[in-house]
């Protein structure tokens, strides 16, 4: 039984990766067509059709993504907090968040030929190396805002392994949120690492795939002091709603 069960899992892995790869190729050329078409115009339309991907995808290789709001959807753009267990919270990002939005990604991806096009549409380039690469990173994010383009930051800034829902936040996002005057909605990713483990694609597997929208958090009149307070806040929102869903060791005290 062992060995048939490893078989299944076998075909199972080869099926999901096929699917992947064939939808892919299929969108291939009309992103790269739209990509020309500009940062916000053609990112946009980037996003439709890997859209298309990830809603064919998911129930083919029978994930089942559920979403629920804890409040109803505004139209002006915000900067989601999700966050981050697994490899798969990128690909299920691109199902479920509302468009138009961009995710952060490192700006060397942004120098490959042809791809860092499709790339750099495609997200907001982060360069943390320099004083002045951070501060046109800022600009990039203020820009995607006022074009009424949402962001998605991972605050955690990696995947988490830990034990606990979340591993701590880092300010960055915080501080962005502030100094834009951009409210934040915290999204919670239930069962992400559910389906899939680290980066080994033998864990991947079917099943529920949970999303769940929170109350935003308005940062209207913080300043640059509170970036501390409102991280708290916002870890302790998120770290409450993964808990409803799952058992986790207690919170130890900050």
């Amino acid at each position: 039984m062992r060995v048939i069960s490893k078989v299944l899992k076998g075909v199972y892995v080869v099926y999901a990766g096929v699917i992947w790869l064939a939808i892919m190729l299929l969108i291939l050329l009309p992103i790269v067509a739209v990509s020309f078409l500009g940062k916000v115009k053609g990112g946009n339309l980037v996003f439709y059709f890997l859209r298309f991907w990830a809603h064919v995808w998911f129930p083919a290789v029978g994930i089942i993504v559920t979403r629920r709001w804890h409040s109803p959807r505004t139209k002006e753009p915000c900067i989601y907090l999700a966050n981050h267990a697994s490899y798969l919270d990128a690909a299920l990002a691109v199902k479920v968040m509302p468009l138009p939005f961009r995710p952060l990604g490192k700006s060397e991806l942004s120098k490959v030929p042809l791809f860092g096009m499709i790339y750099s549409r495609s997200v907001v380039p982060v360069d943390r190396s320099s004083a002045r690469g951070r501060v046109q990173s800022v600009r990039d994010m203020m820009f995607m805002l006022q074009h009424k383009v949402s962001l998605l930051i991972f605050p955690e800034g990696t995947t988490n392994n830990s034990a606990q829902p979340l591993l701590p936040f880092h300010q960055g996002a915080f501080r962005i949120a502030i100094e834009t005057q951009t409210d934040i909605r915290p999204v919670v990713y239930v069962d992400c690492r559910a389906r899939l483990e680290d980066l080994n694609p033998m864990s991947l597997n079917p099943g529920k795939c949970r999303v769940v929208f929170m109350e935003p958090v308005s940062v209207k009149g913080l300043t640059i002091e509170d970036v501390p307070k409102l991280r708290q806040q916002v870890y302790e929102m998120m770290d409450a709603e993964l808990r409803k869903y799952r058992v986790y060791p207690a919170l130890q005290p900050a």
